[in-house]
Order: C-alpha cells, then sequence, then structure tokens
C-alpha cells in the first residue's frame, strides 16, 4: 500500500476512534445528581432534559461522522478525486479556473451531503429542546447567502494563492502566507460592517439603565466603542450569547436579543467586563498572532509536498496539480491541526479564567457574573459535568461549575 495512502487512511480512522470514544465517556460521565451550586436556578425536570439533549446530540453526531467515514474513505481508496478532476479538466479551462471548478464540485458534493444532516439538527432535535427558531425560508437563504460568500469572498482567495504557488517559485509559501494574513486582517474590520449584517439584524441598544452601566463601565476602563448594538438570536434560536468585534475605533459590543429578556443589568454589565477583559489582556491579539504563525507554518509545510507524485499516486490521480495538492496536504495537515488545536484549548481556558478575574476586579459584581453564567448554562442547556478528557481535547472554555468555583475563590 502507498505510504501516503496508509498514514491518511491510519490518522483518519484512528481520531474517529478517538472521538467516538470520548464521546461515548462524555456521556457516561453524566451526573445525575443535581449540583449544589445549581439547585436554586435549576429543577430536576430541566436538568433531566439537559441530560437527553446532550446524549442526543452525541448519538447524531457519532451518525454523522460514522456516516463521514464511510463516504470519505470509499471515495479516497476508489479514486473519486480522480473523477472530479477529469470532470473539471474536460472544459479546457485554465489552471487556477480549473483549480476552482475542482473545489466547487468537492465543496458541492459535502454540502449535499451535509444538508439532511442539517436540517435533522435544525428542525428536528434543536426544536424538540425549544431552541429552532429558524423558518425554513431562513434556513434556504442563509444557505443561499453562505454560497454568495464563498463565491464572492472564497474563490477570489483561492484563486490568488493557487497563482502565488505556480507562479513564484520557492518562495511562493511566503507570498501567499503574507497575502493571506493581509486578507484576514482586512476582513476583521469589514466583517462586522459588511458581513455580519447580511445574516442578522443590528440595532442600536436604547437608551436606559443597560446602555448607561456599559458606557459608564468602559469610559471607566478606558475602552473605547463605536456602539451597543443588540442582534436578532432569536431569530434562529432560544440559547444566547455576548461578543466583542472590530478592532481600534470600530470595536462594537454585541449583546443577543435573547441575553438581554434573560439577564439582569449587573448581569449582562459583568458579561460585557468578561469580554472586555480579553481585550485589556491582549487575548485577541495574542491569539490573532498565534493564528498567524500558525498559518505561516502551514503554508512552508504545505510548500513540501506540493506536486508530490507519490502523494498523488495515493489519491489515484492521473495529474498532478498545485489545487489538488492543497486537498490532498489538508489530510496530512489533519493530525498536526489537531494537535495545535488541543494547546490552543488549553491557552483559550486559561484566558477565560482570566477574563473572569478581570470581570470580578472591575465591576465587584462577582455573585451577578457567577448567576450570569448559572442562567446561560440552563438557558442553553450545557453539560455541567464533562468528562475531563473531553474538555482537555475540546473545550475552549472550562466547564461552568470550574469557573464558578475560581470565581468565588478571588472574593475570599
Amino acid at each position: 500500500m502507498n505510504f501516503y495512502l496508509l498514514i491518511i487512511l491510519s490518522f483518519y480512522i484512528l481520531f474517529f476512534l478517538i472521538d467516538t470514544i470520548v464521546d461515548i465517556l462524555n456521556v457516561k460521565h453524566i451526573q445525575t445528581e443535581l449540583p449544589e451550586e445549581f439547585k436554586a436556578v435549576y429543577d430536576s425536570e430541566k436538568y433531566q432534559k439537559s441530560q437527553e439533549y446532550l446524549r442526543e446530540c452525541t448519538r447524531f453526531s457519532l451518525i454523522k461522522s460514522s456516516f463521514n467515514l464511510l463516504v470519505t474513505v470509499p471515495f479516497i481508496v476508489l479514486g473519486g478525486f480522480n473523477l472530479v478532476d477529469q470532470l473539471s479538466r474536460q472544459f479546457n479551462f485554465s489552471s487556477i479556473v480549473t483549480g476552482l471548478l475542482f473545489f466547487g464540485l468537492l465543496s458541492l458534493g459535502s454540502f449535499v451531503i451535509d444538508i439532511p444532516f442539517s436540517l435533522f439538527s435544525t428542525f428536528v432535535i434543536e426544536k424538540k429542546y425549544g431552541f429552532n427558531k429558524t423558518t425554513f425560508s431562513t434556513f434556504v437563504i442563509d444557505i443561499l447567502k453562505s454560497l454568495l460568500l464563498s463565491v464572492v469572498i472564497g474563490a477570489p482567495i483561492l484563486a490568488l494563492i493557487l497563482w502565488f504557488f505556480e507562479s513564484n517559485g520557492a518562495n511562493a509559501w511566503l507570498y501567499c502566507w503574507l497575502a493571506l494574513t493581509a486578507i484576514q486582517i482586512v476582513l476583521m474590520f469589514v466583517a462586522p460592517i459588511l458581513i455580519m449584517p447580511l445574516f442578522n439584524k443590528f440595532e442600536p441598544l436604547e437608551e436606559g439603565e443597560l446602555k448607561t452601566s456599559i458606557l459608564d463601565y468602559a469610559k471607566k476602563e478606558n475602552f473605547s466603542l463605536k456602539g451597543l448594538f443588540t442582534m436578532d438570536g432569536s431569530k434562529r434560536s432560544t440559547k444566547s450569547n455576548a461578543y466583542f468585534t472590530g478592532f481600534g475605533q470600530f470595536r462594537r459590543i454585541v449583546l443577543f436579543d435573547t441575553l438581554i429578556k434573560n439577564h439582569s443589568v449587573n448581569e449582562l454589565l459583568t458579561i460585557v467586563a468578561h469580554e472586555m477583559g480579553h481585550y485589556k489582556k491582549k487575548h485577541i491579539f495574542k491569539m490573532i498572532v498565534v493564528s498567524i504563525i500558525s498559518s505561516g507554518f502551514m503554508f512552508f509545510i504545505l510548500s513540501l509536498f506540493l506536486n508530490n507524485a507519490l502523494l498523488f499516486e495515493a489519491f489515484k490521480m492521473d495529474h498532478i496539480s498545485v489545487y489538488a495538492s492543497l486537498v490532498f496536504f489538508s489530510f496530512l495537515y489533519s493530525p498536526i491541526e489537531t494537535i495545535l488545536s488541543v494547546f490552543s484549548n488549553i491557552s483559550s481556558r486559561k484566558h477565560e479564567f482570566e477574563a473572569d478575574a478581570y470581570a470580578v476586579d472591575t465591576t465587584n459584581l462577582h455573585k451577578d457574573l457567577v448567576s450570569g453564567l448559572k442562567k446561560l448554562s440552563v438557558d442553553n442547556l450545557s453539560n455541567l459535568s464533562p468528562h475531563p478528557l473531553k474538555v482537555f481535547l475540546e473545550y475552549s472554555h472550562p466547564p461552568v461549575l470550574e469557573r464558578i468555583k475560581a470565581i468565588n475563590a478571588l472574593n475570599k
């Protein structure tokens, strides 16, 4: 068997087995007794509902990943990529246009496979547990908008990457990395203004106690804002969240309307303070730097495998091309990316504790932060007792009970 094919299939199946084992352990780790911290906000019936939600989502995830495995492995082994390449080449377009068509056909196939799962998740599971507010028309329009963005933004970026690697020799990876980094930075600024409003409605936070409290707090912390906005999260789900977006003078605070509905002014203030803490502690900057370095490393490694004959042989390809190299390299790089994500999650969980501490130190409202976290967990039916291995491998946020314990310790 081809060495690269053996490596790719081995890691693909290995990580599938690891994910399956971790998910099973996570379900078995469910604690039937409601934690003491949540007895005042979580009734036994709803707590049981959260456990059923976890079980059902896990079963669904296992079915989906198993199906993807059963489709992907035969597709690789039987030369499916070569068939797509032959179809792309029959039009005799330039190599870049052929590459775009190759990616487009693969994306279309993946999209068709994923649609039934998305429909079931949205309109069966999420609806069953009271989360889904998405109408079928919204679901379809979201898909069409995403496809449009892929064509308008994704295709030109992919074409640029292909051009760099086809035209710039040994230094192509460097030019490609620098160009993509610049594009990503620009998108960070324009996304809140041009892209996000395509999917949600953003309105200035109405005058009142909440807006005054947040603006006074931001002024006290010397944190400039372009504006405070509410987002119609209830258009798609009852789940709630808050986030910061933009940089410099374009920084915005965005609160889901579902979040405002279910939380007090002080709870919302501490949630905003937590998000602000990420900026003040330079977590966002650090994550961007790490992301840029990681992408540079990825492009450099990619350049070493570009147009590798043995790699193309593993996928039963008749022709060698730059565009197919990108796809095949993604299979080789996937294990590295998974390992890097574990370290990224460790850093992210540390940042969450630091942002909580910042919120407590600057607002002196530790009880409100705790109650706000509890409400978020209850409203979103969060798993209160995830398995430690699940947390270590996949969680970007610490489990809520660990966060509450750390917050309470700050007040002693």
